[in-house]
């Protein structure tokens, strides 16, 4: 459903999916919120921090109207 999760110490988490193309971010930022609304649903867990798609191919960071951010994988620094 998602790619990768990076769980904080204070157990606050976050969803993420890579893709190589923008055309594929529409399509990708569906399966974070999918499960960000599963776990609102479920009522006894605690939903993601942070909805994100990680792409090869976009020139800048941004956030979509539906809270995912995208973030190119060139800005990503140890």
């Amino acid at each position: 459903m998602i790619d990768a999760v990076i769980e904080l110490s204070d157990g606050r988490w976050g969803a993420f999916e890579i893709k190589l193309g923008v055309n594929m971010i529409d399509e990708a930022a569906k399966n974070p919120v999918r499960l960000q609304k599963f776990f609102i649903a479920d009522g006894n867990a605690r939903p993601p921090s942070v909805l994100c798609v990680i792409c090869g191919m976009t020139s800048f960071a941004y956030r979509r109207s539906d809270g995912v951010y995208v973030v190119p994988i060139t800005s990503l620094k140890p």
